[in-house]
């Protein structure tokens, strides 16, 4: 069984037991997070799909909080001397899915 869920925007596709990585949320290492933003749920009785949303949510665990690789960011226009470069670490927080209801 798996879930797609909306979180900040961006859509993400889950499992139960399975961790992902979503941008940081307020809430302190060893709490519960639900997400409640379900968009698709295919599980052993077919495909459910919500418009937008189906009535569910996805119950989380949280992980730890960190910071991504570092992206570069480099701009430059030619023939005009000019040069910026700046780095960006992007704050996320780690998820371990535990429950899938609907």
């Amino acid at each position: 069984m798996y879930a797609i869920v909306e979180n900040s925007g961006r859509q993400y596709r889950v499992e139960q037991g399975k961790t992902l990585r979503v941008e940081k949320l307020p809430v302190e290492v060893g709490n519960e997070v639900s997400l409640d933003k379900v968009l698709l749920v295919h599980g052993d009785d077919g495909v459910s799909v919500g418009s937008p949303y189906i009535e569910g949510k996805v119950t989380c665990e949280v992980l730890e909080h960190g910071r991504d690789k570092k992206v570069i960011v480099f701009k430059h226009k030619k023939r005009k001397d000019y040069r910026k470069k700046a780095g960006h670490r992007q704050w996320y927080t780690k998820l371990k899915v535990t429950g899938i209801e609907i």
